[in-house]
């Protein structure tokens, strides 16, 4: 069986390649190529192997660019530093990703889906194009950075690097700004949650939009949840809930960069 590895980070390709012969321990691994023309041009002398894993974010581009360029008409899993909130919509039977840093038990997991989907049935599964467009648009997608408020008569830009966090209020959604000031905006919480850049800005909990650089300190809270130090103090305090509190500390650690 062979394998490609598209990778530009040298321990990152290292650890993925040692976990895949853990699992494979004949495989043939091709690679890693740390660059869109370096995974074309082996492709077009070498055809598709059996299975790749593609890094989304490359030296040179995103490596969705070489779909476009060669003939890739094998299963791929991706790897990404990107957030699992943005992706988990595009994990379809043709496609898995995994979140970096690589969890063993995740390649693991991906490798026996590969097994179950393509190498027992003996045929082979091309990436969904839809499936690629979307996370492409995702990847590349310009998120807000500037809303406008009303102060009094006036209407001002916010920049969202002035934002301590977004929340709801009786059925209303205010934003507090660094200087300790709250004015209300005319969009809900799941719709700032689309709009604003998911590196930068996490949904703690139903009511309650957090930016990064305002997050002072993290405490252990009652009932398995986190409560949030901001660099403005709200009133209310504010709580990581229970369900959100695995995937806030990913972000935390940067998994979606």
């Amino acid at each position: 069986m062979k394998i490609l590895i598209v990778e530009d980070e040298p321990l990152a390709a290292e650890r993925l390649e040692t976990l895949i012969r853990e699992y494979l321990p004949e495989v043939d691994v091709a690679g890693p190529f740390d660059s869109i023309r370096q995974t074309v041009a082996w492709l077009k002398k070498n055809g598709a192997p059996e299975l790749g894993f593609f890094d989304i974010q490359l030296a040179d581009g995103l490596s969705f660019e070489i779909f476009e360029q060669a003939d890739v008409s094998c299963p791929v899993i991706f790897t990404t530093a990107f957030d699992e909130y943005a992706l988990k919509a595009f994990k379809v039977n043709s496609i898995d990703y995994l979140l970096k840093p690589i969890d063993k038990k995740e390649l693991f997991s991906a490798l026996e889906k590969y097994e179950r989907l393509f190498k027992q049935q003996d045929k082979q599964g091309s990436v969904s194009t839809e499936a690629i467009d979307q996370i492409y648009h995702m990847m590349t997608r310009n998120y807000r950075n500037r809303f406008l408020i009303r102060v009094g008569e006036h209407l001002r830009p916010l920049n969202t690097t002035n934002v301590v966090y977004f929340y709801s209020q009786q059925r209303a959604t205010f934003v507090l700004t660094q200087e300790g000031k709250s004015y209300d905006l005319d969009f809900t919480l799941d719709q700032l949650e689309q709009e604003l850049d998911p590196k930068q800005f996490f949904r703690v909990n139903r009511g309650a939009l957090v930016s990064l650089d305002a997050i002072r300190d993290v405490l252990i809270y009652s009932g398995n949840r986190l409560r949030l130090k901001l660099a403005k103090e709200p009133d209310e305090p504010v709580l990581v809930s229970r369900e959100k509190v695995s995937s806030f500390k990913k972000w935390l650690e940067g998994g979606n960069s």
